[in-house]
C-alpha cells in the first residue's frame, strides 16, 4: 500500500476514537477514569478485552509459530478456562466485597504497605516494560510504512504514537477504553475473520474444505505429550492457567475494566462470556497460521527467517491477497496493539495515583490535576522505554527484557495465594526482599536447566515456580 493510503486509513481510525472520547469523557471524574463510576455494561466489558488481552505480537506471533509449534498454543488457552473460572469465582468476590479501585489495595490490608507497594511495584514494571515493547513493534510497523519515506524521525513517530493514545484517554480513562477497545475488539476480530476467508479463497477452498484441509494438515496437531518437550501438555496446560490467573487476575489492567461493571455478577457474566469468545479467536488465529504456511508452500514462496514476518510479508509486503486483505492487516495489527497499550497507560495511571499518591484523602480538584500529571507523565516514561529498545537494536536484548518482565508476575502469584490460602502474617518490612530473589533465581535456574536437570528446559512453567519460591519466602517470614 502506499504511505497516503496508509496514512489515511491511520486518520480515520484515530479520528473515529477521539469522537468517541469527547462524547464518553463529558462530566468525567476521577471515579470515571478509574472504575467508569462502576456502570460499564458487562457485555461491552467482555467483547472489548479481547482487544486487551491480545496484542500486536499476539496478531503476529501466534500464526507465525504455527510452522514450528503446529496448535500446541491451544493447549495452553484450554488451561486459561479454568484460571478465568478461578478469577470470577474466587478473586472477583474479593475485590468487590472490600470495593477496591487497585486490587493491590488487598496487600495492605492482608499483609501490610511494605507488601502493598512492592505488589503494585512489579505490575509497574512489568506493565511499563510490556506496553513500551508493543507500542515498540507498532511503532516500527508505522515507521516503515509512513514515517520513514517521508523523512520524518523515528522518535517523532513514538510521539505522534503515544500522543494519539494520550489525546483519547487523558480525560475520560476507562469509561472511554471501554469503548474504544470495543470497536477496536471489531477491527480486530474483522481482520482475522477476512483474512482467513481471503486466503482460503486463494487456496480455492470453501468453509468445509476449509476445515478439513486444516485438520488433515501436518500443522494441526494440539497435543504434545513428550516430557521434555517445551510443547508437552502439562507444561502448556498448567501455565494457561496460572498465566490467566496472574496476568488477567492479578493484574490492575484487565482487572479495572471488571471492577466498572455495575455489580459482581454482571463482572462474572462478562469473564465466563469472555473465555468463549477468547477460545473462539484464538482457535481462529491458530487456522490462520496453518493457511499462511499452507499458501507459501503451495506458491513456492520462500519462508523468513523469522516466523514473525510471515503474516506482514504476504499481506503487506507481498500483497499476496489483495489490497482489501492488506488493509485489514493493517487495522487488525493497529487495533490489537493499541487496545492493549491504552489500558495498560490507564492503569498505570490509576495503580500509582491510588497505591503510591494517598488519593483517597485529597479532594477532587487535587485528584484531577494529580491524575492529569501522572497520565502524563507515564505517557513520557513509554517514550523513553521504546527509545531505549530502538537503541539497544538487539533482538534477543529486547526479548530477555520483555522475557524478565514476565518474571514480575511470579512475586505477584505468590503473594495472592499465602494471601488467600494461609491466615499468617508475615513480617512485612521483608516482603520486598523475597519478591525481588524470587525472580532472580528463577532467571539463573531457567539459564543452567539443562545442565542441572539433565537437558530438562523450563518453559511457561516457570512462572509457577516464581511463584513458589516467593510462597514459600513468604512462609519463612511468618509470624
Amino acid at each position: 500500500m502506499s504511505p497516503e493510503l496508509i496514512v489515511s486509513i491511520i486518520a480515520v481510525y484515530f479520528l473515529v476514537l477521539i469522537i468517541i472520547a469527547y462524547y464518553t469523557s463529558r462530566g468525567a471524574d476521577t471515579e470515571t477514569f478509574f472504575i467508569a463510576n462502576r456502570n460499564a455494561p458487562w457485555y461491552l466489558v467482555a467483547f472489548g478485552m479481547i482487544g486487551a488481552s491480545i496484542s500486536g505480537v499476539t496478531f503476529i506471533s501466534v500464526p507465525g509459530a504455527v510452522g514450528a509449534d503446529k496448535f500446541s498454543y491451544f493447549q495452553m488457552v484450554l488451561g486459561y478456562l479454568p484460571g478465568y473460572a478461578f478469577i470470577a469465582l474466587v478473586l472477583m468476590p474479593l475485590y468487590y466485597r472490600l470495593n477496591l479501585i487497585s486490587i493491590y489495595t488487598y496487600l495492605d490490608e492482608r499483609f501490610g504497605l511494605n507488601a502493598y507497594r512492592t505488589g503494585a511495584f512489579f505490575f509497574l514494571l512489568s506493565r511499563t516494560v510490556g506496553a513500551a515493547f508493543r507500542l515498540f513493534l507498532a511503532a516500527l510497523v508505522l515507521h516503515l510504512g509512513i514515517f520513514a519515506p517521508l523523512g520524518i524521525p523515528f522518535w517523532l513517530n513514538v510521539i505522534i504514537t503515544i500522543g494519539l493514545i494520550w489525546v483519547y484517554t487523558f480525560k475520560g480513562g476507562i469509561k472511554t477504553i471501554i469503548w474504544t477497545d470495543t470497536l477496536q475488539t471489531f477491527f480486530l476480530v474483522s481482520a482475522l475473520i477476512i483474512s482467513v476467508v481471503l486466503i482460503a479463497s486463494q487456496l480455492n477452498l470453501g468453509i468445509g474444505e476449509l476445515i478439513t484441509t486444516v485438520q488433515n494438515s501436518d500443522y494441526s496437531q494440539i497435543f504434545f505429550w513428550e516430557m521434555n518437550d517445551k510443547k508437552n501438555f502439562f507444561k502448556q496446560f498448567l501455565a494457561g492457567m496460572f498465566i490467566a490467573i496472574t496476568m488477567t487476575g492479578l493484574d490492575q489492567d484487565l482487572m479495572q475494566k471488571n471492577l466498572s461493571c455495575k455489580n459482581l455478577k454482571e463482572a462474572q457474566k462478562n469473564m465466563f462470556s469472555f473465555c468463549v469468545v477468547l477460545v473462539f479467536v484464538n482457535l481462529l488465529f491458530l487456522t490462520l497460521g496453518a493457511l499462511l504456511y499452507m499458501y507459501a508452500q503451495e506458491k513456492g514462496i520462500a519462508l523468513p527467517e523469522r516466523s514473525d514476518e510471515l503474516y506482514p510479508l504476504l499481506a503487506l509486503k507481498l500483497n499476496s491477497f489483495g489490497t482489501l486483505a492488506a488493509v485489514f492487516f493493517l487495522l487488525g495489527i493497529t487495533a490489537s496493539t493499541y487496545a492493549s497499550a491504552d489500558s495498560a497507560l490507564a492503569s498505570l495511571t490509576t495503580s500509582f495515583c491510588i497505591d503510591f499518591l494517598d488519593f483517597k484523602n485529597r479532594k477532587e480538584e487535587q485528584r484531577q490535576k494529580i491524575k492529569f500529571w501522572v497520565h502524563l507523565g507515564f505517557s513520557f516514561l513509554l517514550f523513553l522505554v521504546i527509545l531505549i529498545f530502538k537503541a539497544l537494536n538487539d533482538e534477543s536484548v529486547i526479548n530477555a527484557v520483555f522475557k524478565a518482565a514476565g518474571y514480575t508476575y511470579g512475586p505477584l502469584l505468590g503473594l495472592f495465594a499465602f494471601g488467600l490460602f494461609t491466615r499468617w502474617k508475615v513480617r512485612d518490612k521483608f516482603v520486598p526482599y523475597i519478591c525481588l530473589a524470587s525472580p532472580i533465581l528463577c532467571y539463573l535456574l531457567n539459564l543452567y536447566s539443562a545442565d542441572l536437570f539433565g537437558g530438562y528446559k523450563f518453559g511457561n512453567e516457570m512462572l509457577l515456580i516464581n511463584g513458589g519460591l516467593t510462597f514459600l519466602g513468604l512462609l519463612a517470614l511468618k509470624k
